[in-house]
C-alpha cells in the first residue's frame, strides 16, 4: 500500500518536471534559433517478491515477481534539428543552413550560438548587440589572404577605411570584328574601322581614356590596332598617340579565331601623363577571346586590375563565410572569414542562457573551421533561424503531462481510501 503512495508521488513530481520542460519550450517558440528539449522517463528498480526459477524435474521454470517502485526522470535531451529560416533583409543577420555554431567571445572565453542577429559596433567590430559578444573568425591581411590555420580573432567591418589606388597592368577585351568590313580608308567618309574606348588608371588613381581603333588591313584577315589618348597638355585639338606593340592582329580565315599574336596579348603604353603620376603607363590587353565572323562588330571590356583609391562602404558574406569588402571605387576585397564550430555530440552541450551554448564533458571539444567544409553548414545572409519548437507536439505534451499528473493523484486518492478502510476494520 505504501509502495503505491510513493510510486504515485514520484509520478506527480516527475510529471511536474515534464510540464516545466514543455512550458519552457512553448515560452521560447519565437526565440531565435532556440532548440527544444525532450523529457524521457525510466522506471525505478522494482522490489522482487519472488525470484525466477529454471526448469527442473519435468516442471517448467517460473518468472520473477516484482513490484515497481515508481518512475524517475531519465533525461532532458536537446533536440538540435534545423529551425526554419526567415528572411529579414538585414545585411548583418546570419543563419546557418546545416550543422555548426557561430563562435562568439567576451575576450576571456568562447561561447557558441546559432543566433546570428549580429550588428556592427561603434568600433567596427561584428558583435551581438544584445550581449556585446564579438563574432570570431580570421581577418585578412592587406593582400586579402586569410590564414584559416591561425588563431581566431574578433572580426571587424571597418567602414570608411581606404584602399590605395592600383595602376592598370592588365585588362581583357572580348568581342567580334565583322569579317565583311571593307578595307580601311581615311575618307572622307571613313570606312573600315571599329572604335572602342577603354579606361586605364595610373599609380595615383587618375583615369585615362584610351580610344582604340581596329582598322581593316588590305591583307586578308588582318587588322591594324591604333590608339590615342589625351595627355593633358595645352594642345586640346588632337590626342597623342599611344604606343601599341604589336600593332596588328591576324585571324584564322577558317575558324575565325585570333592567331597573331599567339599569346593574344598586345601592350599599350601611354608615354606622357597629366599630373604627377609616374610615366609611362604600360599595360597588357588580352584579346585572345576575339573572333572574326560575319556579323556586327562589338568590343567589350571584360576585366581590368586597375582602380582608383576608395573607401569601404558595404560588405557581403558568401555561403562559405568569406567576408568581402565593397569599396566606393567598385572594387571588392576579402577582409575576413567567418568561423563555424561543430561538435561530435552537439546534443551534449549545455545551455548558458542568452541563446549561448558551452561544451560539456559529453559534447566533445569544438572543431573550428570554415563554413561549407567537413560537414559544416552554409551561411545565409539577411536571414535568421527560427525556433524548432513544434507547437502541435508541445500542446499534445501538455495534455500528456496533465493527464499523467492527474492519474498519479488519483492513485494517491485511491490508496488513501484503502488505508482508511483498513483503519476502519478495527472499529
Amino acid at each position: 500500500m505504501m509502495r503505491a503512495l510513493f510510486s504515485a508521488i514520484s509520478g506527480m513530481r516527475n510529471h511536474m518536471s515534464y510540464m516545466d520542460v514543455v512550458g519552457n519550450n512553448i515560452a521560447n517558440v519565437n526565440t531565435i534559433a532556440y532548440k527544444s528539449s525532450r523529457v524521457t522517463f525510466q522506471d525505478i528498480l522494482g522490489q522482487t517478491i519472488k525470484g525466477a526459477s529454471s526448469p527442473q524435474n519435468g516442471r517448467g521454470g517460473t518468472n520473477a515477481a516484482q513490484i515497481g517502485l515508481g518512475m524517475n526522470l531519465g533525461g532532458i535531451d536537446n533536440i538540435m534539428t534545423q529551425g526554419s529560416l526567415q528572411s529579414t533583409g538585414k545585411l548583418t543577420d546570419f543563419a546557418i543552413q546545416g550543422d555548426g555554431f557561430f563562435v562568439v567571445s567576451d575576450g576571456q572565453r568562447e561561447f557558441y550560438t546559432r543566433d546570428g542577429a549580429f550588428d556592427i559596433g561603434v568600433d567596427g567590430g561584428l558583435v551581438n548587440p544584445v550581449t556585446g559578444l564579438r563574432v570570431m573568425g580570421w581577418s585578412a591581411d592587406s593582400t586579402g589572404f586569410v590564414d584559416v590555420e591561425g588563431p581566431l580573432t574578433a572580426l571587424e567591418i571597418p567602414f570608411g577605411t581606404r584602399i590605395s589606388a592600383q595602376p592598370t597592368t592588365s585588362m581583357k577585351l572580348t568581342g567580334n570584328l565583322d569579317a565583311g568590313t571593307p578595307t580601311y580608308s581615311a575618307g572622307p567618309p571613313i570606312v573600315g574601322v571599329v572604335n572602342t574606348t577603354i579606361t586605364a588608371y595610373d599609380a595615383l588613381g587618375n583615369a585615362h581614356t584610351v580610344k582604340l581603333e581596329y582598322r581593316k588591313n588590305a591583307a586578308a584577315n588582318t587588322w591594324d590596332v591604333v590608339g590615342t589618348f589625351d595627355d593633358g597638355d595645352a594642345d586640346t585639338t588632337a590626342d597623342d598617340a599611344a604606343t601599341i606593340a604589336p600593332g596588328q592582329i591576324v585571324f584564322d580565315g577558317t575558324t575565325g579565331n585570333l592567331t597573331t599574336p599567339a599569346s593574344g596579348l598586345i601592350n599599350i603604353t601611354l608615354p606622357t601623363l597629366p599630373g604627377d603620376a609616374a610615366e609611362p603607363l604600360a599595360f597588357d590587353v588580352d584579346m585572345s577571346a576575339f573572333s572574326q565572323f560575319a556579323g556586327q562588330s562589338q568590343v567589350n571590356l571584360s576585366t581590368q586590375d586597375g582602380f582608383p583609391a576608395g573607401a569601404l562602404v558595404s560588405f557581403a558574406v558568401g555561403s562559405s563565410g568569406e567576408i568581402s569588402g565593397i569599396y566606393s571605387n567598385g572594387s571588392n576585397r576579402v577582409i575576413g572569414q567567418l568561423a563555424l564550430a561543430t561538435f561530435v555530440n552537439p546534443g551534449g552541450m549545455q545551455r548558458a542562457g542568452q541563446n549561448l551554448w558551452t561544451p560539456s564533458a559529453n559534447s566533445g571539444d569544438a572543431i573550428v573551421g570554415q563554413p561549407n567544409s567537413n560537414g559544416r553548414g552554409t551561411v545565409n545572409t539577411g536571414t535568421l533561424e527560427s525556433s524548432n519548437v513544434d507547437l502541435a507536439l508541445q500542446f499534445t505534451n501538455v495534455i500528456l503531462a496533465q493527464r499523467g499528473f492527474q492519474s498519479s493523484s488519483r492513485v494517491i486518492t485511491a490508496s488513501d481510501q484503502l488505508l482508511q478502510d483498513l483503519v476502519n476494520i478495527i472499529r
